[in-house]
């Protein structure tokens, strides 16, 4: 059995919970002091949040995702009405893996600057003429990579997605091209960079979208 995931919760009851995963080397507390449990409060919305303490062992080693599905996302469909993925950065596309290899697992995705992947992964994309032309192979499709960005190919049409990122990202490229995978009101592009100030923002953004209260 895997090790307990340690989690930081904005527990009130509320109907609905969105699970949050961090950035590389994030702890839940930095999300805690960003604001992003005030900025709820303070909205009074109806919604819970769970921050997920994941670290690198466990993303490196492929354990991260069975066990936030096993521990976390699994038993709280026992006690919310809907569940909400997302995550910062890795933890963006850690949540695309999540969602593309257990579909239904979650209600929607909110993505706060997704890092698009390695460079092995967007490079042999690129190759091929961009995601629209990309046919991954048997080889590429062992890779929970590549398997998320064949998901991201034909997202199901009424699937809840918010995709953020910040302009000046120097991961901007390739969130772009992620975030055109989606409708143009699921997308944002707000100034900043890979930090706090702009993932703040889109936060904000992320909560007027609402439509995990729907």
């Amino acid at each position: 059995m895997s090790r307990p995931l340690r989690t930081l919760r904005l527990a009130t009851g509320a109907p609905n919970l969105i699970v949050l995963l961090p950035g590389a080397y994030m702890k839940p507390e930095e999300i805690v002091q960003a604001g992003f449990f005030s900025a709820v409060e303070q909205r009074g919305q109806k919604l819970d949040i769970a921050l997920v303490d994941l670290d690198m062992e466990r993303i490196t080693d492929g354990s991260a995702v069975p066990a936030v599905l096993d521990q976390i996302l699994r038993p709280a469909r026992n006690n919310y009405q809907r569940v909400w993925l997302g995550g910062i950065s890795l933890g963006g596309l850690l949540t695309l893996c999540l969602n593309a290899d257990h579909p239904g697992a979650v209600d929607g995705l909110c993505l706060i600057a997704p890092y698009p992947g390695s460079r092995l992964t967007t490079n042999a994309i690129k190759r091929a003429g961009g995601l629209g032309l990309w046919q991954a192979t048997d080889e590429e499709l062992s890779d929970p990579e590549f398997r998320a960005y064949r998901w991201l190919k034909a997202p199901p049409s009424d699937f809840p997605v918010f995709a953020g990122y910040g302009s000046e990202d120097r991961f901007a490229e390739g969130m772009q091209v992620i975030s055109e995978c989606f409708p143009e009101y699921a997308r944002c592009a707000v100034p900043g960079g890979h930090d706090w100030p702009a993932w703040q923002v889109l936060w904000e953004h992320f909560l007027e979208f609402g439509h995990f209260a729907a």
